[in-house]
């Protein structure tokens, strides 16, 4: 069966039908029109099925994991900001990330003590642990709007594979996302990635529906452009992409006007996406200090060349140009890696492929490929590919090139885009034989995708696929936030109480948690000699890897007897 489109009805608004499928058999169109004739409340409740899960996934893990690293910080910038501070606290990162993580605090009014003084870090630790605040709840609502978030942005996966590929693709985008252990993982967290990503994602479906009303859908592309540099400065290298993405919608939707009108609405297009960017980043900053005060020049590190050049040239505020030479300054430092085994300093090119090689399902993995092969296949779906590959590509090139090779978390958009990607699995036209099984395969890949995201359950953040070991094994191929991020404290507390009551404790913890909050007592072994060291030692996991020096000695020397969450070993003694 063929369809046939007026002048001007997008890609996107027919759906893909093969000429080649064989008739199906009776019984096959039975279950078929069964599906059709109640469509009206299954396919809701399968999405409500699929965001629910996430939902349960990501609430639960927030309520399990002690603070990661990253953030205690964050959240005292979220507090200070309530309570009129300015933007001299984490200025290497834009303040709408802590805003949105501020939007849950609202409700515990966190207290700061008026005498304190401290770098970041320390009011962090303040916040949390030392002005009276009850830093469980804390930590909980500070989370709760992000888990929202990222909900969110599985509705725009979904709204954005629908729009592509129809109702079949839509729910295996969503699917694959929802079932994503890195995208629960950090999504769970009152961090900073997930929501760069996710606007980054918003902006290019807005991009894409531009291209039949560029006029409705261009100004909310600039806005959620501009979120996504409101919230993480990496979000910068998609700007180009996703301006010349304006440009190409806005040329498109009007194919019957004169030449020179459709340039120049591709550059009106481009142009006010860019200015509405430009503009949020400029309110988000507004919000929180109205004068705009910056950090004191000599807290900033020198930067020169180009990369100086580059921010000087940039349209927005002054302290957002600061925070970009602070992040300059932290790709000149010396970060030390860890990947199969091995430890190095510097930088390897191919770390951010190799993990994402470890830490995404393997029938994900199957399904990203084939869907981005089916992308550039399928003539119908290969504008699709700029708005999808093409961004995900450069971000990606963008990540590689960092010099800290600390998780997938600085590629976590590549699970977002992807799992769109996926959806384009149900729109091939394959050949006879093989159109049988298609669809069948692609379900028995999505259930093969939630069924190593369950088995993970609750450790999403130290997954690692069935092929290099599963979660317990992830801490041999990589370390810090892959598997590691100081989450497990309060598990290790309960283990300690329930197992190895009245011991001896020596705790070596890679993290930005207080263990006597959580009611662990114990000592630091690197600060006795070996000798004193006897009982149970207790050791992050990135240092079980990395250690060195009498740390090292310690491990080797002691027999391990249990595991805490994945991201902490035991040992006795």
């Amino acid at each position: 069966m063929s369809l046939l489109r007026k002048p001007g009805v997008l890609d996107q608004d027919v759906p893909i039908v093969s000429d080649d499928r064989p008739a199906p058999a009776k019984q096959d169109s039975d279950r078929t029109g069964w599906l059709r004739r109640h469509r009206r409340w299954w396919y809701p409740l399968v999405v409500v099925v699929l965001l629910g899960q996430m939902a349960f996934a990501m609430v639960t893990t927030a309520l399990a994991q002690a603070p990661t690293i990253d953030e205690p910080v964050y959240v005292g910038a979220a507090a200070l900001y309530q309570q009129g501070g300015g933007l001299q606290v984490n200025p290497e990162h834009p303040p709408l990330g802590k805003l949105i993580i501020g939007a849950g605090l609202v409700f515990a009014d966190p207290h700061i003590d008026s005498t304190f003084r401290g770098n970041q870090s320390d009011l962090g630790r303040h916040v949390l642990y030392e002005a009276g605040n009850d830093a469980d709840r804390l930590l909980l609502l500070a989370r709760l709007p992000m888990i929202l978030l990222t909900l969110g942005f599985g509705l725009v996966v979904f709204a954005f594979a629908r729009d592509l590929t129809g109702r079949a693709g839509a729910l295996v985008a969503l699917a694959v996302y929802a079932f994503t252990p890195d995208v629960i993982a950090h999504g769970s967290l009152a961090t900073l990635d997930v929501p760069a990503a996710g606007f980054l994602l918003t902006s290019a479906w807005l991009l894409w529906r531009s291209r039949r009303r560029p006029w409705v859908y261009l100004p909310a592309a600039g806005l959620t452009l501009g979120a996504a540099l409101a919230t993480k400065m990496s979000a910068l290298a998609a700007v180009p992409v996703l301006l010349a993405l304006a440009a190409w919608s806005a040329w498109h939707a009007r194919p019957t006007l004169p030449r020179v009108r459709r340039l120049a609405d591709a550059g009106a297009g481009a142009g006010g996406t860019g200015l509405l960017a430009v503009a949020t980043v400029w309110a988000s900053y507004l919000v929180v200090d109205p004068r705009l005060q910056r950090p004191a020049p000599d807290t900033l590190p020198t930067v020169d060349g180009l990369r100086a050049t580059v921010v000087d040239w940039l349209p927005f505020p002054g302290s957002f140009r600061d925070g970009m030479l602070i992040q300059f300054g932290f790709e000149d430092w010396a970060w030390g890696g860890y990947l199969f085994g091995e430890t190095y300093s510097g930088h390897l090119w191919y770390y951010l492929p190799a993990a994402l090689l470890v830490k995404t399902p393997l029938a994900a993995l199957v399904l990203w490929l084939v869907g981005a092969a089916a992308l550039l296949a399928v003539p119908r779906l290969r504008p699709a590919a700029a708005y999808l590959l093409v961004p995900a590509a450069v971000l990606m090139a963008a990540a590689m090139t960092g010099s800290r090779d600390l998780g997938v978390r600085y590629a976590i958009f590549i699970p977002v885009f992807l799992a769109v990607a996926a959806a384009a699995v149900t729109a091939v036209r394959w050949p006879t034989v093989a159109a049988r099984v298609a669809r069948p395969v692609a379900a028995v890949l999505v259930v093969l995708v939630a069924v190593s995201s369950v088995r993970a359950f609750p450790f999403y953040l130290p997954y690692a696929n069935e092929a290099f070991g599963g979660p317990a094994r992830t801490y041999q191929h990589l370390h810090d936030s892959n598997v590691d991020w100081g989450q497990d404290l309060g598990r290790l507390a309960d283990r300690l109480r329930q197992r190895y009551p009245d011991e001896q404790v020596w705790l070596a913890y890679k993290g930005a948690g207080v263990p006597e909050y959580y009611g662990i007592t114990a000592s630091d072994p690197r600060e006795a000699a070996p000798d004193e060291v006897r009982g149970l030692l207790v050791v992050s996991n990135t240092w079980v890897a990395t250690a060195g020096g009498q740390l090292r000695e310690l491990i080797d020397s002691s027999e391990p007897i249990d595991q805490v969450g994945h991201s902490m070993t035991i040992y006795r003694r």
